[in-house]
């Protein structure tokens, strides 16, 4: 059963919380991380991308960028702007987007559960990627940025979350540039804490949503600690790690297009007497047409959008990877036609966030960047959740969660 841990989070002062949140790391660039926190010596930046503060041509993995990382830290710490809680807490973490709230309970995930798979994942991590964020949470001795789970929504839990934030006020309470709005609650009163973790110790599973390489990074430095401590109880800090726990039934999940670079030396009559062989094609004309279904694509070409339906036969219903679109694109037509084969390491792919709208992937083919894209049906909750369960693992780049997570809301020391 799963662990939720109160933990003594390190928070900034109410009046820099909106300065000092920042975007999770992996959404953003060098550069546009620099850009970001220019005149703000609050962003959690400063720590999270420490390249920032230091010449633009390093290494970002280069071990004076680590170094940087805790430097800025231990000043954030001194300077106030995080300090820490008096005691043990949960924490609520909601986020408005679209006129639509998603609740989340902050606490900590057990490094136990992660390594005996009650904690699930779908999709596989890199090692450079994990090394990267390890190194971070070794010098720092801290989770500065939360992973982002789900689980089988419990409507007990559901109505004491509700009861709470409907008498109480928000600690943080703010819209970020992009529109999205971040609500933030403390809940310090041991009743209701033992209340959620009581309830929370009969979820069966948690699932990672979003931050796969801060999952495992976290974890691992946890596992290291304990095969390092010799005097280890069980109960270290380090035992655990940050996570926003959202139940499943709040969330959804948004597609994840490709764009492809060239057509593999086929004319377009070519291309489509391929697909015409696996794909019902309809022509639907210049305005964006976004797929209405499962194993219903778009695909954009010379200015021209297309409806491609996959035909019966072409996939594998009873199969919980066969059944993605993301499998049926990347089989029928990636690899068998365009003959993209490592979606990973192929410089002629590239994948767009459904965040950004079709009308991104029509720029891109418009302007000549790209030479075709094709746009998919989301992902369900029910396909990942099945998925992680079945312990298959989803094709690159298959969920894409909005809103993301703020950093710097709460963090968790190791010891």
């Amino acid at each position: 059963m799963a662990i939720l841990k109160p933990f003594k989070g390190l928070r900034p002062p109410k009046e820099i919380a909106r300065e000092l949140a920042s975007r999770p790391y992996d959404v953003l660039n060098s550069e546009e991380a620099r850009e970001e926190a220019k005149g703000n010596p609050y962003s959690l930046l400063h720590i999270i991308k420490p390249e920032i503060d230091l010449p633009a041509d390093m290494d970002v993995h280069a071990p004076p960028v680590y170094d940087k990382a805790k430097e800025n830290f231990d000043l954030f710490r001194k300077n106030g702007w995080l300090k820490p809680d008096a005691k043990d807490n949960l924490y609520i973490y909601a986020q408005t987007m679209n006129g639509k709230t998603q609740y989340g309970i902050v606490g900590c995930a057990g490094v136990t559960d992660y390594m005996d798979g009650i904690i699930k994942k779908h999709e596989l991590t890199r090692k450079d990627k994990e090394e990267d964020r390890m190194k971070h949470v070794r010098i720092t001795n801290a989770n500065m940025e939360p992973v982002f789970f789900t689980y089988p929504a419990v409507s007990a839990i559901d109505e004491i979350v509700a009861k709470f934030v409907g008498s109480n006020s928000p600690v943080y309470d703010f819209t970020s540039v992009d529109g999205i709005g971040h609500h933030f609650w403390v809940i310090e009163d041991d009743t209701i804490i033992s209340a959620i973790t009581g309830l929370f110790a009969k979820v069966p599973a948690t699932y990672v949503a979003d931050g796969h390489h801060r999952t495992a990074a976290a974890a691992l430095v946890g596992n290291e600690k304990k095969n390092r401590n010799p005097s280890h109880k069980g109960d270290e800090e380090y035992n655990y790690f940050l996570a926003v726990h959202f139940p499943d039934n709040q969330l959804s999940i948004i597609d994840y297009n490709r764009v492809v670079k060239d057509l593999n030396g086929l004319s377009k009559d070519q291309l489509f007497e391929n697909l015409g062989k696996v794909f019902m094609i309809e022509e639907k004309g210049r305005e964006i047409y976004k797929p209405v279904k499962l194993h219903n694509f778009s695909m954009y070409l010379e200015g021209i959008w297309y409806s491609l339906t996959a035909k019966p036969g072409t996939y594998n219903d009873s199969d919980p990877i066969g059944v993605l679109d993301v499998t049926i694109l990347s089989k029928l037509v990636l690899d068998e036609i365009l003959d993209i084969k490592d979606l990973r390491t192929s410089n002629r792919i590239d994948f767009v966030g459904g965040i950004r709208g079709l009308g991104e992937l029509k720029k891109r083919v418009d302007s000549g960047e790209v030479k075709a894209a094709f746009a998919l049906y989301p992902v369900s909750m029910k396909q990942l959740i099945n998925i992680a369960d079945s312990g298959n693992i989803m094709p690159p780049k298959t969920t894409w969660f909005e809103p993301k997570l703020r950093s710097g809301l709460v963090v968790h020391i190791l010891d």
